[in-house]
């Protein structure tokens, strides 16, 4: 007889809303993560008596009212918006590309006089197919736009030219003829109150959770004890990269607390020019509109990956594309093991968009 009957790898949001579920109709569930905390990159930590995204920034965002309804029911949420600020050699502008950017980018004040101003850009680069991103970009918002607000940032975080990245990266980016700061067209968004790892913990109320233990160092212990494993960890490392090595971006961040109230005014801030090497700047304590006399900020240094390091975004390019097919062709002939999120699906997922797939899992597993 097996000891439970899920067994969850990996202790962040996927896991969790599966574990929770699955608890919750009665089943035996055991969670275990190589981490020596839960939440996944969700984490937060707190410090200075301020909830420190440590994996980067996560607003939390969705149109799906059955997610939103499931979240709250661990957390309250805030009303915070995410309205970043673009910084190009010192000049800033709204993101996303909204009237407050244009009136800053060319004096503008009309819709009509900034719609006209991007026409005018994009029939002067006559691009008819873009061949890049570059070109792509171009097409869509004009010359100025790109050169300040995309090119340098965008090179920073893949690392290579925009003229040597392919076009589909960017296939449409949000211009709005309107005052609007509001970086997401959802109709639910807020960060929770007291942080992530407070939801999570909620979540996984009542739900036995072992850390600092890594799974595929003891997989035949860790298979015997369930009937069914829900692995959420990188699928090409499942099967020891016996196909070869599926790619991504990486990120480092250098987080320090400093003797200020405010350093930036503003949760993000995006460094859009070649020279500064970090991404942007992220200032935790305005997702939850800090009062603390402290700040903690940190900057992101987007990075080639290789193995060891923490992996975030998949490089949906052809090679890897293939390639998580053959994997995903094996992970298919595992009967016991069910593979789940952005690590065991090779896919980048927005939070709402995680625990939907987890929330299905469950309705095919007879939990929901």
């Amino acid at each position: 007889m097996k000891k439970y009957d899920y067994l969850v790898v990996g202790a962040g949001l996927y896991g969790a809303v599966f574990a929770q579920q699955a608890k919750k109709n009665g089943k035996s569930v055991l969670v275990i993560d190589k981490r020596p905390h839960i939440g996944g990159n969700v984490y937060t930590k707190r410090i200075e008596d301020i909830h420190v995204h440590v994996y980067g920034a996560h607003i939390f965002h969705t149109n799906d009212q059955e997610v939103w309804e499931y979240v709250n029911a661990f957390a309250e949420f805030n009303r915070f918006t995410n309205s970043p600020v673009a910084n190009y050699r010192g000049e800033l502008y709204s993101l996303p590309f909204n009237m407050y950017t244009f009136n800053q980018m060319w004096g503008v004040v009309t819709p009509q006089e900034a719609e006209e101003k991007i026409l005018q850009q994009k029939r002067e680069a006559g691009i008819t197919e873009p061949k890049n991103l570059e070109e792509q970009a171009i097409s869509l918002v004009g010359k100025d736009i790109y050169e300040k607000l995309i090119k340098g940032y965008t090179e920073k975080q893949w690392g290579r030219p925009c003229n040597e990245l392919p076009a589909f990266i960017i296939q449409r980016l949000p211009v709005r003829f309107t005052f609007d700061n509001n970086y997401f067209n959802a109709k639910y968004q807020g960060i929770p109150i007291g942080g992530y790892t407070k939801m999570l913990e909620n979540m996984l109320d009542g739900i036995e959770v072992r850390l600092n233990v890594d799974y595929l160092d003891e997989k035949e212990y860790w298979d015997a004890l369930a009937d069914k494993i829900v692995y959420t960890g990188a699928i090409d490392r499942y099967f020891d990269y016996r196909l070869g090595v599926l790619e991504y971006r990486s990120v480092r961040f250098e987080t320090e607390v400093l003797d200020t109230p405010n350093f930036q005014g503003n949760a993000a801030v995006n460094y859009t020019d070649a020279e500064t090497p970090y991404t942007r700047i992220i200032e935790h304590k305005w997702f939850e509109f800090g009062t603390q006399p402290k700040t903690v900020i940190s900057r992101e240094y987007s990075l080639e990956w290789k193995l060891g390091d923490e992996p975030y975004y998949p490089i949906n390019n052809e090679r890897n594309a293939k390639l998580y097919a053959e994997y995903k062709a094996l992970a298919d002939r595992e009967n016991q093991v069910i593979f789940g999120g952005r690590l065991g699906e090779y896919k980048y997922y927005d939070m709402d968009a995680v625990i939907a797939s987890s929330l299905q899992l469950c309705r095919r597993e007879g939990l929901r």
